[in-house]
């Protein structure tokens, strides 16, 4: 008889979850409720799937208000109903449309008016599916009313938001964070009552003895409620099931491009190759998943159609089908690709497929998406729910409570005694507790997009972000539930960094010869490629830069594809932790220590000596080695990565594995040690051909690298770099034969542009340009020519004193010949601090100004070198230059350490990078990234107590005491202690400094 119950899905107004109310239905003696969320359908679809487990039979609707006003609840009759419903919600959310006072007539659809609003309404005639709603406080109001007259229209409306008094504090908390305002100023109109619990069964019908009319109206439109999905295991999908006109046509289609990509993939086409092929295709079409391919296959032919480059990866791609679509690059008969991990019969959902754009062209594709396949609304983006975070929600808390800044900065840090809170702080840290892990907001997936063959409105309602595309109300776990399966559109700057290098080769380099990016294969066996990986002389190419990566290629001396395919999931923290990073380098290089390996594990991986690297090695353990079924080793790898739906059935599973391992005869030492390994990568593990599609595109990059090293760093530059901050990629640009320059009036474009081997720095490295005034500039000298001087420039460019005088301390003008504070004079006395009102080219000619008489100043090139730290971000010269006191003459440098291995030195680095992590007691130790003098790297260790007695102080050059050792022929630096040097002063400020000559 409850029609009218909230789970914390009414976003900051409920307090418990979907299930949670369903155990308090169930013991509380209801055996049929109603989920209706304020104007939200997130937990319908789990509501509905969890009811049965607590034998209740559940109805599905939505509490439509305009704010906390509330106008009616809707209550789904069937499937149609529920698809009215989030058609209604979803219209008024996307247009920010008011509900209008009286509901409208929808197919298989229940309102119920509250007693308030119904009295407001002053309705005459009530529709049949109309009806009022009244709680038992309503009562003794009804019946001295005209609507005490309308027993037949009348049901129990007795709303259910919380469990007890602390839900209710927490309910006013989100009210109060909600509206953000003090909790003191919360208003009773804009929360729930006290009394919106749920009481018994038999203490509700009791309250409504006298008039079992209501009782029984209430029964009968429940009864009459019936929405189902199917969320059985064997459920068939719900994404589109046909691509072109019929089953049939789509059969012969992927037929069709299979053959045609044998002849572009394949210059010899084998036997195994076709067998492959077609036990794919078998089993594609047997698990009905042939649209899912078309699909993916068309979008890639759309971005190929707009130069768009794409790399396909993710579980797909251990798929021959997906190679010869073109959706990925990775060829799985090379890399012997486990077919089993991307699709078996115990597997109910399609393959993974994550296929990347670059960041720019990302949202092209995805309008084309929903233009393609959404004619009907069927396509819509993925949501995320967005938690509250316990340090987010201290403060968030403390605003309410009206703490100070700085008791809630130390209520967020944590670093406090509670005992000594006073009440109010030890109140804001509880209901911390309490919000954790609840939802907060929607948000939306990275990459997630649903193609469902009915509208999505079938399954949700939909909300409409700012960038205009519909987006579920459920997320990722839930679509899958109901037979939804996501296709991953992301965006990278990897490729857009690729891309842009391609464009960048076509206009500097018309000569060159065109090459296929796609077609990599030739760079596999490049030996120039291939010694810049082994001598990990990688930066600015995908994935493979980082200081982790570039030490593992060097101590694996990686020199080929698979050994980059390998490196590309050893350096995943998993497997990392579990010890066997290390194990995997001594089994590389002394094949007698590959005897170690266990005889099973060595048999079922002897490419990865016997060592678990990939996903699909769990299944195989799992499998192979434990002998469980490839559906249960496959509910193992999801449970390791944190996917699955039932931690039950998960738990079920590795008992199972325990067991048969015992029964196997294997120790309990073995047992433990190789589920110990499973447990700590398998939730970081890549896919196999997962690896291959990143060492795919590491090949497209190094390629560049390799062979159009200057055009590929200005691509990097301009795809906002990397793992590194933009001044590396611009040394390292200088390291490949670039002459560096600073932004230039009449040369830079908007980016980073390349005229032979002259790189001119881009307006957009230059911090508070604005966009349009670079714009602007670019624009004037298209269409009129270069600019002769600042004059000329004025005449022709609006633009602030404030702009201005970046372009100038930039040097920007350095065609003039006019030193800056000479050019800086000119322009105060030209422009001064007024932006001219008019935008556009005078119509008369530009009376010529005047030219003062200026005094000669005295000028430093230290002081430009300040201007280029302030304005980029970074000096264009030698960071060293700026020591206050000078290196040295004999100094030890990165290329001096094998002949000091093992002994302590003393060497000067500037900073790079840090990266923080801790140790298995919780310290913090420290890993750091510097250049030496000569522009080499130095990577030093700074174990727990050396990391505490000296800090990092920032950018700048270190003096580095320590001890240099070689692990594996490559060298790092065990700090023991640390400074950080001084620089000159900043001639720009110095008060001792005469100023004019």
């Amino acid at each position: 008889m409850l029609i009218n119950n909230h789970s914390y899905y009414s976003l900051r107004y409920g307090t418990f979850s979907e299930e949670d109310l369903l155990q308090q239905a169930h013991s509380h003696g209801y055996t049929r409720i109603a989920l209706t969320d304020i104007n939200n359908t997130s937990a319908c679809l789990n509501f509905m799937r969890l009811a049965p487990k607590y034998k209740v039979d559940p109805v599905v609707g939505i509490d439509f208000r305009n704010g906390v006003d509330q106008r009616y609840v809707g209550l789904a009759k069937s499937n149609i109903g529920f698809l009215h419903l989030n058609q209604f919600l979803s219209q008024h959310s996307h247009h920010k449309m008011n509900f209008p006072e009286e509901a409208p007539l929808l197919e298989d659809v229940i309102f119920i008016y509250p007693f308030k609003k119904a009295l407001e309404l002053n309705k005459s005639d009530y529709h049949d599916h109309e009806y009022i709603g009244v709680a038992w406080q309503d009562i003794p109001k009804v019946r001295f009313t005209s609507l005490f007259q309308r027993q037949d229209k009348i049901v129990i409306l007795q709303s259910v938001s919380f469990r007890n008094k602390r839900d209710f504090n927490t309910h006013r908390l989100l009210r109060a964070i909600d509206n953000n305002i003090l909790l003191s100023k919360l208003q009773p109109a804009d929360q729930a009552s006290i009394e919106d619990v749920m009481i018994s069964y038999d203490e509700l019908k009791d309250k409504f003895k006298e008039f079992p009319t209501l009782i029984a109206n209430t029964d009968r439109i429940l009864s009459t409620c019936k929405v189902h999905f199917d969320f059985s295991q064997n459920r068939p999908h719900q994404n589109k099931i046909i691509y072109s006109d019929s089953k049939e046509s789509d059969q012969k289609l992927i037929k069709q491009l299979c053959q045609q990509g044998l002849e572009y993939r394949y210059p010899v086409v084998t036997d195994q190759i076709l067998s492959r092929m077609e036990k794919e295709l078998d089993m594609i079409d047997q698990m009905d998943f042939i649209p899912f391919f078309l699909v993916n296959w068309d979008i890639i032919q759309y971005a190929k159609s707009k130069g768009y480059f794409h790399v396909g990866r993710g579980s797909g791609a251990n798929s021959i089908v997906a190679y010869l679509l073109g959706i990925t690059d990775v060829d799985p008969i090379e890399l012997d690709l486990y077919f089993e991990r991307f699709m078996n019969l115990y597997r109910t959902s399609p393959p993974d497929f994550d296929i990347d754009f670059s960041w720019r062209d990302r949202e092209d594709v995805t309008r084309y998406i929903f233009e393609r396949f959404g004619d009907k609304n069927q396509v819509a983006l993925l949501a995320t729910y967005n938690t509250f975070k316990h340090s987010a929600a201290v403060r968030e808390l403390g605003k309410v409570f009206g703490l100070p800044k700085h008791e809630i900065d130390k209520l967020s840090s944590g670093k406090f005694n509670y005992r000594a809170l006073d009440k109010l702080s030890q109140l804001v840290i509880i209901y911390a507790q309490e919000l954790d892990g609840r939802p907060n907001y929607l948000s939306i997936h990275a990459g997630g997009i649903i193609i469902a063959e009915k509208p999505i409105h079938y399954f949700t309602a939909t909300d409409l972000p700012p960038k205009g595309f519909p987006t579920t109300q459920f997320d990722m776990i839930v679509a899958e539930d109901v037979g939804l399966y996501k296709y991953d559109i992301l965006g990278q700057r990897g490729l857009g960094k690729i891309k842009d290098a391609m464009q960048l080769v076509r206009i500097n380099r018309p000569d060159a010869p065109k090459v296929d990016i796609h077609d990599v294969k030739p760079f596999f066996k490049d030996d120039n490629i291939n010694k810049m990986v082994s001598r990990a002389e990688c930066i600015g190419c995908f994935y493979v830069e980082s200081p982790a990566m570039r030490m593992l290629l060097r101590k694996l001396e990686v020199d080929s594809y698979l050994g980059l395919v390998a490196a590309s999931s050893i350096i995943r923290p998993g497997v990392a932790q579990s010890g066997m990073m290390r194990e995997y380098i001594l089994r590389h290089k002394n094949p007698e220590r590959r005897k170690n390996a266990h005889p099973v594990l060595e048999k079922i991986m002897p490419e990865t000596y016997g060592i678990m690297v990939y996903q699909e090695d769990v299944i195989k353990v799992a499998h192979h080695f434990a002998g469980l079924d490839l559906a249960e080793s496959d509910v193992l790898r999801r449970g390791m990565s944190g996917k699955y739906r039932s931690r039950e059935e998960f738990d079920k599973v590795r008992m199972k594995f325990m067991s048969n391992c015992k029964e196997k005869g294997y120790g309990k030492d073995t047992t433990l040690e190789i589920w110990r390994q499973i447990e700590s990568f398998a939730g970081y593990a890549f896919a196999k051909g997962h690896s291959a599609s990143y060492a795919v595109e590491s090949y497209q990059s190094l390629y560049l690298k390799t062979y159009y090293p200057l055009e590929y760093m200005v691509a990097v530059i301009n795809n906002g770099g990397g793992f590194y901050r933009t001044e590396l990629y611009v040394h390292e640009a200088r390291k490949c034969g670039g002459c560096i320059h600073a932004p230039c009036i009449n040369k830079s474009q908007y980016e980073t542009w390349l005229y032979g081997d002259d790189i001119y720095l881009g307006f957009h490295l230059l911090h508070s340009l604005e966009v349009n005034v670079a714009l602007r500039i670019k624009k004037e000298r298209r269409q009129n020519g270069l600019f002769l001087s600042l004059d000329n420039f004025l005449d022709r460019v609006h633009i602030s004193i404030e702009q201005l005088s970046i372009l100038i301390r930039i040097d920007a003008f350095r065609f003039t010949g006019l030193d800056r504070k000479t050019l800086l004079w000119k322009a105060n006395m030209a422009v001064g601090a007024a932006v001219p009102k008019s935008q556009q080219n005078s119509l008369f000619k530009t009376v010529p100004r005047k030219d003062f008489a200026l005094p000669r100043f005295d000028y430093e090139a230290l002081e430009s070198t300040f201007d280029q730290i302030e304005l980029l971000g970074f000096p264009l010269s030698h960071p060293f230059q700026l020591l206050r006191d000078a290196l040295p003459d004999e100094k030890i440098i990165a290329s001096d350490f094998q002949k000091f291995s093992g002994k302590r030195v003393v060497v000067y680095g500037y900073l790079i990078s840090v990266k923080n992590t801790k140790t298995t007691n919780r310290k913090i130790m420290q890993f750091g990234t510097f250049l030496d003098y000569e522009g080499e790297w130095i990577d030093t260790v700074h174990f727990p107590p050396v990391a505490k007695k000296y800090p990092f102080r920032g950018k700048g050059i270190y003096k580095l005491q320590g001890k240099v050792v070689e692990e594996f022929g490559f060298y790092t630096l065990e700090v023991e202690a640390m400074e950080r040097m001084a620089y000159v002063e900043d001639v720009r400020f110095s008060v001792d400094k005469p100023q004019v000559a």
